[in-house]
């Protein structure tokens, strides 16, 4: 079926269920008109899935996701409680979200790690680049951070394990921080989160590049490996959240640019949220297991090439056999 001729069929049927939900939205809807909710709910579930398997226009697909996702909203939200909805949307929801956004995660993901890989590649076959991007200081201090020598690993390493949880606190702010700044840098048309993910990505790069190329690969990397699944990962899911406010604003299509920005809005806030969680576990990781050095570094490399491995299935796998949000 072509798409005018589906759309033509259905549009009534979207623009009652629209209506419905903005009353239920507003607590205002009548009982009466609710007794056929669940049925409109599951038909514009099954009308999303048809549009996506028939390869409709992405402002179609778009469209009828966002009645989905609120008909979920006003189908659950009396009868799970607050702590159930957080569970289902870590176990769930985004994931799934991650997925139905691959655009914009794609490209993220591109530019953040396509800068660090190719900035690493050239620091270490071009030493002298390490200045391009920080000053002697900056990277004599962190050749200190990563010595071999070092009772522990990482920022502040002359601390003790007892001030692990004070350091906890430091990575969470600094890594939010970034985060934060990642995706609210969309609101300047994407223009913000496109230099935090190249600024991030050759920063990183670069200091990946130089200290492996000094001999202190072994005590980088393992440091690294296990709290940079959750942490590499997060920054460029900030930057999707990022995109998606920008393109709203670039590209907002028969919408004006406030209603097109604050529908966008709903599902990178939703991004952020995960990605808020991704930051925590990796602040977690980084303070507590990453700058310990009473353990090898192939504990260290198997622990990381684990936490890798789950959080890419996670995000491939989890939530498949979920019923649409």
């Amino acid at each position: 079926m072509k798409q005018q001729l589906f759309e033509q069929r259905h549009a009534e049927h979207w623009q009652r269920f629209t209506t419905l939900l903005a009353a239920l939205e507003r607590n205002k809807a009548q009982a009466k008109e609710c007794a056929h909710f669940s049925a409109d709910y599951r038909h514009i579930c099954q009308h999303l899935a048809l549009a996506q398997e028939r390869g409709y226009s992405s402002h179609l697909i778009d469209q009828l996701q966002q009645l989905a996702m609120r008909g979920h909203q006003q189908l659950y939200r009396h009868h799970s409680h607050i702590g159930g909805q957080i569970i289902h949307f870590i176990i769930a929801g985004f994931p799934r979200l991650i997925r139905s956004e691959w655009r914009a995660v794609s490209l993220a993901c591109l530019l953040f790690f396509g800068s660090l890989i190719g900035m690493g590649l050239l620091t270490w076959g071009f030493p002298d680049l390490i200045y391009s991007v920080m000053d002697p200081s900056q990277v004599a201090s962190m050749e200190s951070m990563y010595d071999p020598e070092a009772r522990r690993i990482g920022r502040f390493n002359e601390r003790g394990s007892s001030e692990d949880w004070m350091m906890f606190g430091h990575y969470i702010m600094n890594n939010i921080g970034i985060g934060f700044q990642t995706f609210a840098g969309g609101l300047l048309f994407g223009l913000g989160s496109l230099f935090f993910l190249l600024f991030n990505g050759l920063m990183i790069g670069a200091v990946a590049g130089h200290l492996t190329r000094i001999g202190y690969s072994e005590t980088f990397w393992s440091f690294v490996i296990g709290h940079g699944a959750f942490e590499l990962t997060a920054i460029a899911f900030a930057g999707a959240a990022g995109f998606k406010l920008g393109w709203a604003l670039l590209a907002p299509g028969q919408l004006r640019r406030g209603e097109a920005l604050r529908l966008a809005s709903k599902r990178a806030i939703q991004l952020v949220a995960g990605v808020i969680l991704f930051l925590l576990i990796a602040a977690f990781i980084e303070a507590f297991w990453s700058s310990m050095t009473y353990t090898t570094a192939t504990v260290k490399y198997a622990v990381g090439a684990g936490l890798w491995t789950l959080v890419i299935a996670y995000i491939v796998f989890a939530g498949r056999h979920h019923a649409p949000d």
